[in-house]
């Protein structure tokens, strides 16, 4: 264990937020420094933590209420004058809802609108299935052009938000409701694309975006004690994935585990999957929903019942170490 101890990088946390908030946090903070960007909203400005912005910004302001296919459309026409607009609503209503709007508007015409989406996974909670929306990685990374990102914590959504406004193109950038720990620099720089090593392991490779990043860093932990050492890696950007990331990692360990809080059809476990076959074929195990819709109950319940938690994490990274 003493030669273990230089690999293994612990991580704490002493404040929890919700994600949400560090949107609305660099969206204020984008107000002040970008008089090019505008938001609009879907009658959700509470839940999307835009208060500060619109506070400090009224004339920039949209209200579109419940009609976000028209508020898509909008967003893009906005783009023709030079504006850079972020769209705020759930993500159920963010991508499944105006699907078309989005590919025929904003993708095919390869518009600067960033689409914000709040309430993203099981993590909304009791509002159930039918706001669960657990598709929409998949959804957003088919669409060409489109970058996808999905932050972890407070500090990297609010460094996300700023981050995306200086990239030009259309950008699904996806966030939640829950309080989750922070655990992320402050004065962090985000590159889009740009994978962050979080420790450094020999045993098993674990990728893990959004929520599941915490977790893939409570189960190295538990490894740990097991005599195994995990390689942590945060893939907030889907896409373009940090590909040379993935490689480098899985030729020194031999497997690999992928961690998110989405169907494992579409997501992000197969996009890595992609890239190993065409590259490196590697042992994998995934965490993720198996193909099923939500339910009602407590972001914690849920998570358990799905098997979204560090738990899983271990289970899998034992299984996938056997297959090496």
């Amino acid at each position: 264990m003493e030669g273990l101890g230089r690999l293994m990088k612990t991580y704490t946390y002493t404040e929890k937020k919700d994600t949400r908030s560090g949107f609305g946090a660099g969206l204020a903070e984008l107000g002040r420094t970008n008089p090019n960007v505008v938001a609009l909203c879907a009658d959700l400005i509470g839940s999307l933590k835009m208060e500060k912005f619109i506070e400090e910004n009224p004339e920039r302001f949209f209200q579109i209420g419940i009609a976000e296919a028209n508020m898509m459309g909008i967003a893009a026409g906005l783009t023709i004058g030079g504006k850079i607009p972020f769209t705020g609503t759930f993500a159920n209503f963010s991508t499944g809802r105006v699907y078309d709007q989005i590919r025929q508007s904003i993708a095919y015409s390869d518009k600067n609108v960033k689409i914000c989406a709040s309430h993203a996974g099981l993590t909304l909670g009791e509002d159930g299935a039918t706001h669960q929306i657990l598709e929409d990685i998949g959804l957003m990374k088919m669409l060409p052009g489109m970058t996808v990102i999905n932050t972890c914590d407070y500090n990297q959504t609010k460094a996300a938000t700023i981050a995306i406004a200086a990239h030009h193109g259309p950008v699904y950038l996806r966030f939640g409701r829950p309080v989750v720990p922070i655990f992320t620099p402050e004065d962090q720089k985000f590159e889009i694309g740009k994978a962050v090593m979080l420790t450094e392991g020999t045993d098993v490779t674990i990728v893990a975006t959004g929520h599941l990043v915490w977790e893939a860093l409570e189960a190295s932990k538990v490894l740990f004690e097991k005599g195994i050492t995990a390689e942590v890696i945060n893939i907030h950007t889907i896409k373009p994935l940090d590909e040379e990331a993935i490689l480098k990692s899985v030729a020194k360990t031999g497997c690999i585990v992928t961690a998110e809080e989405h169907n494992y059809l579409g997501g992000l476990g197969e996009s890595v999957a992609r890239v190993l076959a065409l590259n490196n074929p590697t042992p994998q195990e995934f965490v993720a929903t198996n193909d099923t819709f939500g339910e009602s109950g407590t972001p914690a319940q849920l998570m358990d019942k799905y098997g979204l938690n560090s738990a899983a994490i271990v289970e899998k990274a034992l299984n996938v170490i056997k297959r090496k």
